[in-house]
C-alpha cells in the first residue's frame, strides 16, 4: 500500500464524526438572506446550495451521496483486497473477489462481447409455441429479467405467517406505464428516444432495427393493461388469492402449468395475483402475438436486462438513455462503483459484515435503540391523545405499536451464499448469475417458515424501511452516520435528524396504506367505520397540500402517490418532536449552541437530512414514478403545518410557513 493509500485507509477507518467540522447541521448551509418562515428549506440549505453543483456522475446530490461516499471507499477497499487475496474456491472472500476481479476486467468483457449470452439467445430463438414461450419466460425470470410479468414468492398480506407464489404485471423497458400512453409532447418525445435507443441497442447486437416497432407495440399493450401506481396504493386492490383453478378461469390464455414446471415448481393450493386484468390480457397476448413478435422481444428483454455488465458500446448507451436521457446525469459513475453497486446487491450481506466492522460501534446500536423507545412511547401518548379515534380502535392501535419490531446495524443470523456460483468468467454470467442466485433463494422459501431474521437492505445501504407484513422497521448501519446520526452530537439535532427518521418509519405502519395491516402483518381491517372515514378525511387534506405543489412549471406533485410517505413525514416529525421532549426529563436544560435554540437546532437537524439538489430531468422521472415528494417540499411541506416549528422560529399568521388551521392535516 502505498503513502497516500495508507492515510487514505486511516482516515476512513476514523469515525465521521471527527471527520467534520460540525454536529448533525453545517451553520455554513444557511442563506441568511432569506428568512425561515418564508421559505423554510431555502433558509436551512439555500447557502450549500448556491456553492455546490452537481457532479456529472449524479442525477442528484446532497448529504446522502456525501455519505455514501464514505461507504462507498470503504467497501471498494474491502472489494480489492478480496480481488488480490488468494482466498479458498468457494469462500464468500473469494466470491467477493472473483466477481470484483470479472467485472473490473474491461479487456476481457469487451473480447468476450455477446458471446456468453450466446445460450440464452438461442433459447429464445427456439420459441415458436405457447410451450417454448413459457419456458423462455421462466428463463429469462431466473436471470432476473421482467419478461412479460413478475412472478415470486413473497410473504403473504392476508396470511403474513406464509409464503405465498406472486403474479404480477410486468415487463415493460421504460419505468412507467404512463411513458407509453401519454400524448404531451414531453412524453412523445421521450417515447420517441426510447424506441430510438431501443433500435440501436439491437442493432449493435445485430439484429434489426425495425425490431424497435415490434417491440413498442408489445410493451404497449403491456402497459394499457397495467395499474397505475395510484391504483396500486390500495393494498386491497392488489391482493387476489386464487386457487390454480380460478387462476384459469380468470386469465384461460396463460398457461400456469406450463410455466410452473419450466421452473421445476409444484402448484401451490393458491396464487397471490396482484392484477387478474394484466394476467387475463397477457394471456389473450400468448395466444395472439406470433411467436416471431416475441422472439424479437425477449431479445430485448434479455439485452437491456445484462446491459450494464456488456461491453462498453452497449453500457454506455445504456446510459446514454436511462442515465442521461431520463435523469440528466452526463457521466457514469466509475468503473470500480458501478461493479460495487452490482456486488452490493448480488453479494450485500457478505460485503455488510466487514463493513460494519469499521463503520458501526455497538455503542451506535445501543443509543439508536434508547432512542426507538422514546419514540414508542411518544407514538403510544399521541395515539391514548386522539380526539377523532374511538377507544377500541386506539386499543388496536397500540397493539400494533407495541408489537412492532426493530431491527438496527446488520442483521443477527447472516445469508449464506454457498449456492452462489461466482467465479473468474465473463462478468456478464457472474452478473446474472446473482440474479439467478437471488431468484431461487427466494423460491425455496415455499413451504418454510417465515423467516424473521431477514432484511431486505444490505447493512452498508444508507436507507431505512418499514414491512407492514413483518410489522418491523429496520435501520441498516448505513445510515446510522453523521450528519444522520452522531452519538457525540446534541439531543435535539439527533432526535431532528435520525430521530425523524425513525418516526417516519413507524408512522408508515399507520399511513394510508400501512394502516390497513393489522398487529401480525395481516391486511385486515381493524377500524372502526367511523375512525377510516375519519382518517380519510384528514388524509385529504395532505392529499391537497402536496397536489398545490409545483417542483417545475406547469409539474404538480401527485398528492396520492405520494400519500404515504407524506404523512409519514408530518407523523415521524411530531413523534420525534414529542420523544425529544421525554428524552429531556432529569437532564440540565440545554441552551443556545452558536445561537440556536434547541428547537431550532431540532429542525435545522431535520433540514439537514434533505439537503439536496436534483436535476430538472429527474425531477420529471421522479414526479411520475416515486412516491417520495422532493426534498424541498419534505421540508416545507410537514413543517408548515407544525405549531412547534412556528414558536421556534417565530412564524406569524400569514408567512408562508404557517399555514391557516383549518387546512393543516392532524392525524398522529
Amino acid at each position: 500500500m502505498n503513502t497516500r493509500s495508507a492515510l487514505l485507509a486511516l482516515a476512513l477507518m476514523a469515525p465521521l464524526s471527527a471527520q467534520l467540522p460540525y454536529k448533525g447541521f453545517n451553520p455554513a448551509n444557511l442563506d441568511s438572506t432569506v428568512k425561515p418562515c418564508q421559505d423554510f428549506f431555502q433558509y436551512a440549505v439555500g447557502g450549500w446550495a448556491k456553492r455546490t453543483a452537481i457532479p456529472a456522475e449524479y442525477e442528484r446530490y446532497g448529504v446522502d451521496q456525501e455519505i455514501d461516499t464514505r461507504t462507498h471507499q470503504i467497501l471498494r477497499e474491502i472489494m480489492e483486497a478480496a480481488a488480490a487475496a488468494k482466498a479458498a474456491p468457494g469462500s464468500e472472500t473469494r466470491k467477493v473477489g472473483d466477481f470484483y476481479a470479472s467485472g473490473m476486467d474491461e479487456a476481457g468483457i469487451e473480447a468476450a462481447g455477446l458471446k456468453p449470452l450466446a445460450p440464452l439467445f438461442a433459447r429464445i430463438d427456439g420459441v415458436t409455441n405457447a410451450i417454448t414461450l413459457v419456458a423462455a419466460l421462466a428463463d429469462l425470470h431466473r436471470q432476473g429479467a421482467s419478461a412479460g410479468f413478475y412472478f415470486g414468492v413473497e410473504q403473504d398480506d392476508k396470511e403474513s405467517s406464509r409464503y405465498s407464489m406472486v403474479l404480477a404485471q410486468g415487463g415493460l423497458g421504460l419505468p412507467d406505464r404512463d411513458y407509453y400512453l401519454k400524448d404531451d409532447p414531453k412524453s412523445k418525445e421521450l417515447l420517441a428516444s426510447y424506441r430510438a435507443h431501443v433500435a440501436k441497442m439491437m442493432t449493435m447486437a445485430g439484429f434489426q432495427a425495425g425490431d424497435a416497432d415490434r417491440i413498442l407495440a408489445l410493451e404497449t399493450r403491456l402497459a394499457r393493461a397495467s395499474m397505475t401506481r395510484v391504483e396500486q396504493r390500495d393494498p386491497n386492490a392488489i391482493y387476489h388469492a386464487m386457487t390454480p383453478g380460478q387462476l384459469q378461469s380468470a386469465a384461460p390464455g396463460f398457461p400456469v402449468e406450463l410455466y410452473l414446471k419450466a421452473q421445476g415448481v409444484i402448484a401451490p393450493d393458491r396464487f397471490v395475483v396482484r392484477q387478474p386484468l394484466f394476467m387475463a390480457e397477457l394471456g389473450r397476448m400468448m395466444r395472439e402475438v406470433p411467436a416471431e413478435e416475441w422472439r424479437v422481444y425477449l431479445r430485448w428483454t434479455l439485452l437491456h436486462e445484462a446491459a450494464p455488465a456488456l461491453p462498453k458500446a452497449f453500457e454506455q448507451e445504456d446510459f446514454t438513455f436511462f442515465g442521461t436521457k431520463l435523469q440528466g446525469t452526463t457521466a457514469q459513475h466509475p468503473r470500480w462503483k458501478r461493479v460495487m453497486f452490482a456486488a452490493d446487491r448480488g453479494l450485500g450481506e457478505t460485503l455488510g459484515k466487514l463493513y460494519v466492522q469499521r463503520a458501526f460501534p455497538a455503542s451506535s446500536k445501543a443509543k439508536v435503540l434508547a432512542m426507538v423507545e422514546n419514540l414508542r412511547t411518544a407514538l403510544g401518548a399521541r395515539i391514548d391523545g386522539l380526539e377523532w379515534m374511538s377507544a377500541p380502535t386506539k386499543a388496536r392501535a397500540r397493539q400494533k405499536l407495541a408489537a412492532m419490531r426493530v431491527k438496527i446495524g446488520y442483521p443477527d443470523v447472516w445469508r449464506d451464499y454457498a449456492r452462489l456460483e461466482v467465479k473468474r468468467q465473463p462478468y456478464v454470467l457472474n452478473y446474472l448469475e446473482t440474479h439467478r442466485f437471488e431468484f431461487q433463494r427466494r423460491l425455496a422459501k415455499l413451504g418454510r417458515p417465515i423467516d424473521r431474521n431477514e432484511w431486505s437492505m444490505t447493512p452498508q445501504t444508507n436507507n431505512a424501511y418499514y414491512s407492514p407484513t413483518m410489522n418491523e422497521i429496520v435501520f441498516p448501519a448505513g445510515i446510522l452516520q453523521p450528519p444522520y446520526f452522531d452519538a457525540t452530537a446534541d439531543d435535539a439535532v439527533n432526535y431532528g435528524n435520525i430521530g425523524a427518521t425513525i418516526g417516519h418509519e413507524m408512522t408508515h405502519g399507520f399511513d394510508d396504506e400501512g394502516r390497513q395491516y393489522d398487529a401480525d402483518g395481516n391486511l385486515k381491517s381493524w377500524w372502526t367505520p367511523e375512525d377510516e372515514k375519519a382518517y380519510n378525511t384528514r388524509a385529504e387534506l395532505v392529499v391537497k397540500q402536496f397536489d398545490a405543489f409545483e417542483p417545475l412549471p406547469g409539474l404538480h406533485l401527485n398528492g396520492k402517490l405520494t400519500l404515504g410517505e407524506n404523512i409519514a413525514d408530518l407523523g415521524g416529525l411530531k413523534i420525534a418532536w414529542d420523544a425529544w421532549q421525554l428524552s429531556q426529563k432529569g437532564k440540565a436544560p440545554v441552551g443556545k449552541i452558536g445561537g440556536f435554540t434547541p428547537g431550532q437546532r431540532f429542525f435545522l437537524g431535520y433540514a439537514e437530512t434533505w439537503r439536496t439538489l436534483t436535476r430538472e430531468e429527474a425531477i420529471r422521472l421522479r414526479a411520475v414514478t416515486d412516491p417520495h415528494s422532493p426534498a424541498k417540499f419534505r421540508v416545507n411541506g410537514p413543517l408548515a403545518n407544525l405549531p412547534e416549528f412556528y414558536e421556534a422560529f417565530g412564524c406569524k399568521d400569514g408567512d408562508p410557513m404557517k399555514r391557516p388551521e383549518k387546512v393543516r392535516p392532524a392525524i398522529w
